[in-house]
Order: C-alpha cells, then sequence, then structure tokens
C-alpha cells in the first residue's frame, strides 16, 4: 500500500546541515514540522521554517539522554498527532587520535549517535508498527563502512547505526513501516568544525552540498529504498570497501583524517 506524503515530520538534528535541508525539504512538500536539536540554534531555523508556511513546533533538548528523546516523544503526542515521518539525524563527530580524546568527547559521540538515536528509533517506530504506517529516514555514513583511523570513534557509531537500519527494516519488512538509512560522504556542514578536523585533507577538500544530501535521502525514503549513498564519488567509495581488506581501508582513512594532513 503506497502511503500518503507526510503531513507531520520529526526532524533531529535539525538547526543546520543536512537535517535543517531535511525539515525544509519536508516543509516544501506541505509537512508540518516537529524539530529538535540541543542548542538555540534551532529556534532561529524554526522562524526560516515557519516562512515556508507550515506549523512548525521546537524542542529545544539534548537527545544523548533518555529525559532529552521523552521529551521530544511526549511533544510529537500532543494532541493525538501521528508521526508521519521520522527523519534520525542528530550525530556528533569527534576527530584526532582515540588515545588523545577526552573520554567525555567520546562519551558523549556514543550516547549521541548510537544511545539517543537507539532510544529514539524504539519510542517512535513502535508507534508507527501499532498503526502499521510510517517512514523512517536514518542517518548513517560512508564512514561506517571502514575503519575509521583518527575518527575511530565516530567510525564505529556510524557502523552501528547502518548495521541497525538494515537489521530494523528487516524486521519490520511484514508491515507498512518503511525504514531507510541515508549515508552521506564529506559534506558541507559545521561537522568538521566542532569535530576539530579542520587541519585534515577529508576537511580541507571537497564536499557535497547538504541541500543535495539532502534531497537524495528524502526522495530515498520516499520510494521506500533500503538506503541512499549520496554522490557518485562516495558510491564508487562505498563500493570499493567490499573488496579490501580493513587493513587498507584503516590505512587509507587515516591519509584523510589524521591530522596535520590538510593543505595550508
Amino acid at each position: 500500500m503506497k502511503q500518503p506524503k507526510p503531513s507531520f515530520s520529526v526532524v533531529t538534528g535539525a538547526s543546520s546541515g543536512i537535517g535543517l535541508e531535511l525539515a525544509r525539504i519536508a516543509a516544501q512538500e506541505g509537512s508540518n514540522l516537529l524539530i529538535a536539536a540541543d542548542g538555540p540554534e534551532i529556534h532561529t531555523a524554526a522562524q526560516e521554517l515557519r516562512n515556508l508556511g507550515v506549523e512548525v513546533d521546537v524542542v529545544q533538548a539534548d537527545l544523548s539522554t533518555r529525559e532529552g528523546v521523552d521529551e521530544l516523544y511526549e511533544r510529537a503526542r500532543q494532541n493525538g498527532q501521528t508521526v508521519d515521518a521520522l527523519y534520525a539525524n542528530a550525530g556528533r563527530g569527534l576527530g584526532k587520535g582515540f588515545l588523545d580524546q577526552d573520554f567525555e568527547d567520546i562519551q558523549r559521540v556514543i550516547d549521541t549517535n548510537v544511545t539517543g538515536t537507539t532510544y529514539l528509533l524504539q519510542r517512535f517506530v513502535r508507534d508507527m508498527r501499532e498503526l502499521d504506517a510510517g517512514r523512517v529516514l536514518i542517518t548513517g555514513s560512508i564512514a561506517g563502512l571502514m575503519p575509521g583511523s583518527f575518527q575511530a570513534v565516530y567510525n564505529a557509531t556510524k557502523a552501528y547505526i547502518d548495521s541497525f537500519a538494515y537489521a530494523l527494516r528487516n524486521e519490520l519488512k511484514d508491515t507498512e513501516v518503511v525504514i531507510s538509512v541515508l549515508m552521506p560522504g564529506p559534506t558541507e556542514t559545521d561537522f568538521f568544525e566542532t569535530a576539530d578536523m579542520l587541519d585534515t585533507k577529508v576537511g580541507q577538500g571537497k564536499k557535497d552540498s547538504a541541500a543535495d544530501v539532502a534531497r537524495q535521502g528524502y526522495d530515498a525514503l520516499m520510494r521506500g529504498d533500503a538506503h541512499e549513498v549520496a554522490g557518485f564519488g562516495n558510491k564508487l567509495q562505498a563500493l570499493m570497501t567490499r573488496f579490501l581488506p580493513d587493513r587498507q581501508l584503516a590505512e587509507m582513512h587515516r591519509g584523510l583524517a589524521e591530522p596535520g594532513t590538510g593543505k595550508h
């Protein structure tokens, strides 16, 4: 059964980058929104999105915590609303050598990318299963396909997300709930600045437009695709990871993410 276009969508990590672009596309397609992020910038994003002629509600909450996810979930359920689409996009990066990182920063990445996302999905997708309807786009990464030297924790969390999305999709294959995973490569967002990776080759290199990546993810979700690797070059890189040994992939990643490899 083909589902109608979403009329109410929840977007996490929506204050900038891919999340904001996903929210913008959803609004342009006529969906009212509930958007969330942990910083005050989410309110600026909300005002911009309201200018597109849809209703926009906001939750400023830390989605790395169960309390933050619960706050978002309860807001979504107000007035008996049904969530037609969930864009689970909140995520956090971290560069430099694992042994040189502060463990509080490591914990924050794991709590946001893994624990928070997992809890978010269980809370929202249970309702979708009960209704036998709904769409979910989970933002993974091609980083999850390779060992991430100098991004070890981040890549490991994205490997979890990529794998989890496929497993959840399979568990729901006899329902009308659609699970898709978006797997971007390097994208024009504030990711590399917040991950302290501006001095790396990947941080200085060419990146995909966040708007283009979001559009590819949105279209894949509407088609019901299992995944979308955004960008032709990233598709080639994703294909390559199937044939190269992990030690070689780790060395390749080192050349991109090791501090000091960027052009000055």
